[in-house]
């Protein structure tokens, strides 16, 4: 009993030191000595072509058996029987678990989200705060119809929450230059940071700002104090502000205002505000030339423009609009093609 148990640990620890080149290595060593023993047991049918002998080792060793191909000699049928089937066999099942085991780590590790992201000119999402995290994910889909890839990047020990349709990373720390590295920080055209720690926020959007300057970048905050830090550190971030408490006290004095908010800022569902930048080509021209364009042409209505001096909400008729301006209207669906006066 001793000696088998010795036999036993023996082959175990064989075969988890099996790694790739050792497999390799026994895989050579079975085709040459398969190669060598039907040699010897004089199946020259099956060893004088490499083209035959090769087939015809995938076929049996894989116990297909088509039985184009099959030894003749009584020593032949002794060393298939006993060898090339055998050894074969295992050497397939070998083969083949350590495959799947590969491609199943490779799908598990992106589905945990340890698997670096080889993507650019994405939307980088920093934080998980539940539903409110996946109804942002779900506007950004409908907004992008997949024009930009979405990245998704949380602390929390979860699993992509949208397989297949985000791609998705779990880092120890939102400032971790190695972790950041695998979500393409560097390479994002917009970074949305969105937490329920407003200094985990702050501290989120400074690296990111200093990582990626040009990156368009937006972060969610309850206190307003940190927001106008952030502001003074980085005036080109756009510091989203909680409106709770202003929304109650619209609707209240004016009934109806939440829901008219709401419908604004739902791309599923009625007329939503969108924003388009003024061409560089296009000629310079007033807000009521492009008013009538805008409901004429598009049942849109304009609403603001900002000429980099803030948005300027109902804007008089008169007011001149120069390329580079960013126009802001509300309309049933984005339109992609306006046509801009030259």
């Amino acid at each position: 009993m001793s000696i088998w148990l010795l036999v036993r640990r023996w082959a175990h620890q064989q075969f988890n030191q099996l790694n790739g080149r050792n497999l390799l290595i026994t895989l050579l060593c079975y085709i040459g000595l398969s190669w060598l023993l039907l040699e010897l047991a004089g199946e020259q049918a099956l060893t004088h072509s490499l083209t035959h002998f090769f087939y015809y080792l995938v076929v049996t060793a894989s116990t297909v058996g088509y039985g184009d191909y099959s030894p003749e000699t009584q020593a032949g049928k002794w060393v298939v029987a006993l060898f090339v089937i055998p050894g074969g066999l295992g050497l397939f099942a070998i083969g083949i678990g350590r495959l799947a085991t590969h491609f199943i780590g490779y799908w598990k590790s992106g589905l945990l989200g340890k698997r670096r992201i080889n993507v650019e000119n994405h939307i980088l999402v920093l934080g998980w705060n539940h539903q409110r995290t996946l109804h942002l994910i779900k506007m950004l889909q409908h907004e992008e119809r997949k024009r930009r890839h979405i990245v998704l990047c949380v602390r929390p020990e979860m699993e992509n929450p949208l397989p297949g349709e985000i791609d998705f990373v779990r880092v120890v720390s939102f400032t971790d230059t190695t972790d950041m590295d695998k979500a393409g920080v560097s390479k994002a055209s917009c970074i949305i940071i969105d937490n329920e720690q407003d200094d985990v926020t702050l501290a989120a959007a400074l690296y990111c700002s200093s990582r990626n300057p040009d990156a368009h970048l937006l972060a969610y905050f309850t206190d307003e104090g940190l927001s106008d830090l952030l502001k003074s550190h980085c005036p080109k971030a756009e510091c989203i502000p909680s409106v709770a408490v202003e929304m109650l006290a619209k609707a209240a004095v004016d009934p109806g205002s939440s829901e008219l908010h709401h419908e604004l800022l739902s791309t599923h569902r009625g007329m939503t505000q969108y924003a388009v930048r003024f061409p560089e080509t296009a000629a310079p021209t007033q807000i009521s030339r492009l008013f009538t364009l805008f409901k004429e042409e598009h049942e849109a209505t304009l609403i603001a423009i900002d000429r980099g001096q803030g948005v300027e909400l109902n804007p008089p008729l008169d007011l001149d609009v120069l390329p580079g301006a960013n126009l802001f209207y509300i309309a049933d669906e984005r339109v992609d093609n306006f046509n801009w006066p030259s």
